[in-house]
C-alpha cells in the first residue's frame, strides 16, 4: 500500500507541454504532425522516467 503522507510525482503535465511544443516547432517547420509525435515521444519518455524514479 502506498504511503499516504507522500503523494505520488505526476507526469501528465510534461507530456500535455511536449506535444505542444512540439506542435508550434513543427508548424514552424511546415510539419506539425512530426512535431506533435515528436512531442508526444519526447513527453512519454519524460513522464516514463519520472515514475521511474519516483517508484523508487
Amino acid at each position: 500500500m502506498a504511503d499516504p503522507d507522500r503523494s505520488p510525482a505526476a507526469g501528465g503535465c510534461l507530456i500535455a507541454l511536449a506535444v505542444l511544443v512540439g506542435v508550434a516547432a513543427g508548424a514552424v517547420a511546415h510539419q506539425p504532425t512530426v512535431g506533435f509525435l515528436a512531442g508526444l515521444a519526447a513527453g512519454v519518455a519524460a513522464a516514463v522516467a519520472i515514475w521511474l524514479i519516483d517508484r523508487k
